[in-house]
């Protein structure tokens, strides 16, 4: 199962953290671990890249870390559409996203 956890700050997002894997298909052909690393990539480079927030993103060893460190309402809404985008595939493929809120990160 993958495990995505939102880093809750307030009222904001403050990054996420991204672990494990879907086991819907076989490595190389799991259309959910590809959904969820590619939405991943795009939320972290969009806030890093296009944003220039300030941001710290890492990936290592099958998992993928974002962390905000200022308020940014555009990170902000980058991080909502990502945690809706999470959830709705969570809902497709039940079983296989476990979407996890916790303390500031």
């Amino acid at each position: 199962m993958i495990k995505v956890l939102f880093f809750i700050k307030g009222e904001n997002i403050s990054g996420f953290s991204i672990s494990g894997h879907a086991n819907y298909d076989d490595y190389g052909k799991d259309v959910v671990c590809a959904a969820v690393t590619s939405a991943a990539l795009m939320a972290a480079n969009t806030i890093t890249e296009i944003i220039k927030a300030d941001a710290e993103a890492s990936s290592a060893d099958g998992s993928i870390k974002l962390t905000v460190k200022d308020g940014s309402d555009t990170a902000q809404t980058v991080l909502r559409g990502f945690k809706l985008h999470i959830k709705e595939l969570a809902k497709e493929y039940p079983g296989t996203i476990k979407v996890i809120y916790g303390g500031v990160k």
